[in-house]
């Protein structure tokens, strides 16, 4: 009988360290230190947007000034806001599609990782402002047995960007967890204040293979597709991601990603210095709420796949239903 994902995921580890020492001496340039330029640039970015107007033109403004040029797929959930025009007339997209009715961030994220060329595919939010080196960074350490994870700094709407993004906003660098109310993950609770530490005090997420939690966090939690980049074969062999998910509410697609890739063998190795700025919508605090209702029900999927056999060779499978639904989309540039 194929092993449930659960069983797979308490036998990967997640030492890295040989492949980011590898790196170093190969290229002579530190793991976490910006400025790396890869020898040839094989990136695809997919930014799934839905009604992101208020944010989009800053995003893509950002993907123009990158030290590498990417190819950029903006995938458009059905929006009725100015969405689509943005994006069809920005010098930084190379295609546009729209879905022909909203299906959510995993279905647009698959959907483009299909209709995109490059061997390692970037999944950017729609609302995450890139300082100029990350595609780059990301472009000269992508692997095929690794995923890359970066960071989020979230900006209030309307305020001013600062110079740089802070590591320490990302809540997966500094974490400080409410007391005496369960933790809708991992279901703990705790009796004490916790100003924890998840990156540091897991050496980079080292000490987060074989299954080991750190308080609410695993490895897969750690994998956030505001900004990750993943091996495109590798995508493709899980069978991308769950589109249930997008069905049922907000949250956990990623998670389950993560889960699968590690499964299939891949690290999960994060990139200090990549680091974005996350622009909050006008109505933050509402969307927040209204995700916050819907995360039970992805939560309660995610679980019952991971007692499911791990996925595996579904590159035809998903590469068919990918361009089923291709076939329907919008192609608007």
């Amino acid at each position: 009988m194929t092993e449930p994902l659960r069983t797979l995921l308490r036998r990967r580890g997640n030492d890295h360290q040989e492949l980011t020492r590898q790196f170093e001496t190969v290229t002579g340039h530190p793991w976490h230190a910006p400025g790396a330029l890869p020898p040839r640039p094989d990136v695809s970015v997919i930014i799934p947007a839905h009604n992101v107007a208020y944010c989009l033109p800053a995003v893509l403004d950002a993907l123009a000034r990158q030290t590498i040029r990417a190819e950029v797929l903006v995938v458009d959930d059905a929006s009725i806001d100015g969405t689509v025009t943005i994006a069809r007339a920005h010098p930084a997209v190379d295609q546009v599609l729209r879905l022909p009715e909203r299906l959510g961030a995993a279905t647009a994220r698959n959907v483009g990782a299909a209709a995109a060329s490059a061997t390692t595919i970037v999944f950017l939010d729609a609302d995450m402002v890139l300082p100029p080196h990350v595609l780059a960074d990301l472009a000269a350490r992508a692997r095929d047995d690794a995923v890359l994870i970066g960071f989020r700094h979230n900006i209030a709407y309307g305020t001013a960007l600062p110079e740089t993004p802070g590591i320490e906003a990302d809540h997966r660098v500094r974490w400080r967890p409410p007391i005496g109310t369960r933790l809708m993950y991992s279901g703990i609770v705790l009796d004490r204040p916790v100003d924890g530490r998840p990156l540091d005090d897991t050496r980079d997420l080292f000490d987060l293979g074989y299954g080991r939690t750190y308080y609410d966090w695993d490895l897969p939690r750690m994998v956030v597709t505001a900004l990750v980049a993943v091996p495109r074969h590798a995508l493709f062999d899980v069978g991308g991601f769950d589109p249930e998910f997008g069905r049922l509410g907000w949250g956990m697609e990623d998670t389950h990603l993560g889960a699968t890739l590690i499964a299939a063998g891949l690290l999960v190795i994060p990139l200090r210095q990549a680091v974005g700025f996350h622009l909050d919508p006008p109505d933050a605090a509402t969307l927040w709420q209204a995700k916050l209702a819907s995360w039970p029900a992805t939560l309660h999927h995610y679980r019952s796949l991971l007692e499911a056999p791990a996925p595996r060779g579904r590159t035809a499978a998903f590469t068919a239903a990918a361009h089923r639904l291709l076939s329907r989309c919008e192609v608007l540039r």
